[in-house]
């Protein structure tokens, strides 16, 4: 080949190596993106809400600029992988979702300032872990039949109820706990004189959040339904939830 058309050959090859490196860069996320991974292994009842539940979760981080995973491997709680997000979310998850060793990695997170968020039966989860059931706030006892029922806002300034009337109604599955955390911070109750079969009495949370485990964690206890996830009260709910934990707020 003639110089010339070596030389030719040379600038062109590095140009287009370039091009495709700086496409790279520009299609991945930026170094201080926040990260989050959802979780929704299931290990008892299923909700069929999970699927669109995942898909309003990828709307907002999409919208916030958040990069998300889902995963329902539990492989994946280990230290090293944990370490990429600053979030976890656990999607209506149900019974024994993680091993010894994943529990450990997890708690790790959190302990050492990973953000934790739970929706729905994220309470009904993990009952012979009681670190887990501090950190979710409360365990799921028992539900009446889905049906409407008035909620009120206890915390009009935090980012997940500061877009809510201060009494309004919903159609979802309410659930009753137990071993309710005493140090949760209420941004929601129920009103038990509204719809039939509460347990809770006077005192019934239905979000919350708190700080005392190391990181930030939120609970919602809404979620049950896909229509609640197409909702836009419930959308804007889980939008403050996540700046909430992820200090967008």
């Amino acid at each position: 080949m003639k110089p010339l058309l070596l030389f030719l050959f040379f600038v062109l090859g590095c140009g287009l190596s370039d091009g495709v490196q700086a496409q790279q860069r520009t299609a991945s996320s930026p170094p201080n993106t926040k990260q989050m991974l959802v979780y929704t292994h299931t290990n008892g009842y299923r909700h069929a809400s999970i699927e669109t539940g995942v898909a309003t979760l990828l709307n907002l981080a999409r919208q916030e600029g958040i990069r998300m995973d889902h995963t329902e491997d539990s492989l994946l709680f280990n230290e090293v992988n944990l370490s990429k997000y600053q979030l976890v979310v656990f999607l209506s998850t149900t019974g024994d979702v993680l091993g010894a060793d994943q529990e450990k990695a997890f708690q790790k997170f959190v302990e050492g300032g990973g953000a934790f968020m739970g929706i729905h039966a994220a309470t009904d989860t993990e009952y012979e872990w009681p670190w887990y059931g501090k950190l979710v706030g409360a365990y799921f006892e028992s539900h009446p039949e889905e049906q409407e029922a008035a909620l009120q806002v206890t915390h009009a300034k935090h980012p997940a109820t500061a877009h809510m009337s201060p009494s309004w109604k919903h159609y979802d599955e309410w659930y009753n706990f137990k071993d309710i955390n005493p140090d949760i911070q209420v941004l929601m109750q129920l009103d038990e004189k509204s719809y039939q079969g509460g347990t809770n009495g006077a005192n019934h949370p239905i979000a919350w959040y708190h700080e005392n485990a190391g990181g930030r964690a939120f609970y919602t206890g809404l979620g049950h339904t896909d229509i609640t996830f197409n909702n836009p009260i419930f959308q804007e709910h889980l939008r403050g939830g996540l700046r909430y934990c992820l200090e967008l707020e």
